[in-house]
């Protein structure tokens, strides 16, 4: 079985925003000090939202979205480099295109996220604070231009698969056969270089909810297109380490911080990020895997240096 990488997410504002022990993006350095633990704890992919402002109400363009600060995203991406050498994936996947790419080309990051079906989100673990929402629409043209930019960028995508139908769409992308608005059949071969990255997510409330558990895990590997390394996200506290543990199990890779689930155990919060890498390791020690450096995720992945 491969070795194990570890995905850090370290941004549980949002998502659970009554945590005491969260760290604001506005504190770029205690974010930034938050992913450095987490690397040392284990972890060889930094999952950061960087710094952020979000969309009140759903904007013009149909979308609610999170909006960057460019200052607080270098600031955090600076300090993280200068205490290692992790794949630094940047966030926030339906973030505008135009700010993505200045982000691409200012910060040069290894990994870029970008959700596969449409994003529909509704933060409510806790039901005593409203929700935190996320929508915007992502069709095959927009996915096929961010795949060329990508690759022109030399940036790994991560595919962000809420459901199924993000599969459809990685292997439409993969034919490389596409139809413009007004009737032309276009080819464009080459976009999905393999192998491919995907995040599977469960239990996140919203319209592209999956459910999280061990046959819900398991119908999803069973319909991932070939030559894809999977990892899972999971935001469900009462299943999350159960999911966790399954997914090792079955050979897949995980993501772990705040964002996605701030408890060691019942009721009991993480005091850091590197609290919850710590207990991830341990449970793959448990069953005989080994953790992935940085240098061997990159091998993995297929990040080209």
């Amino acid at each position: 079985m491969d070795k194990l990488i570890i995905t850090v997410t370290t941004d549980g504002t949002f998502s659970y925003p009554e945590n005491p022990n969260n760290t604001h993006c506005d504190d770029t350095k205690g974010v930034a000090e938050e992913y450095i633990r987490s690397m040392n704890a284990g972890a060889s992919i930094m999952h950061t939202h960087g710094q952020y402002r979000s969309d009140p109400v759903i904007q013009p363009d149909g979308r609610k979205l999170q909006i960057a600060v460019f200052e607080g995203w270098h600031d955090i991406v600076g300090r993280i480099r200068e205490h290692g050498d992790p794949i630094i994936q940047l966030g926030l996947a339906s973030m505008r295109l135009e700010e993505k790419l200045q982000l691409w080309k200012e910060i040069r990051p290894d990994m870029s996220s970008i959700n596969f079906n449409s994003h529909d989100e509704y933060f409510q673990p806790n039901p005593d604070y409203p929700p935190t929402t996320i929508y915007a629409v992502h069709p095959i043209s927009e996915l096929r231009e961010y795949a060329r930019l990508a690759i022109e960028y030399g940036v790994k995508l991560e595919i962000e698969c809420f459901n199924t139908g993000a599969f459809w769409a990685i292997r439409k992308m993969r034919e490389g056969s596409f139809w413009t608005d007004d009737g032309v059949r276009e080819l464009e071969p080459g976009l999905m270089p393999d192998p491919l990255w995907a995040t599977l997510f469960f239990g996140w409330a919203g319209q592209g909810w999956t459910p999280p558990t061990a046959r819900g895990l398991q119908y999803m590997v069973d319909h991932l297109p070939e030559n894809v390394n999977w990892n899972i996200s999971c935001m469900q506290p009462p299943d999350y380490w159960q999911l966790i543990a399954h997914a090792i199990g079955l050979g897949g890779h995980i993501r772990i911080g705040m964002e996605d689930c701030p408890y060691l155990s019942e009721g009991v919060y993480a005091r850091t990020n590197a609290e919850l890498i710590e207990k991830a390791v341990r449970l793959a020690r448990e069953i005989g895997r080994e953790i992935a450096t940085a240098e061997e995720a990159r091998a993995m992945i297929g990040i080209e240096r």
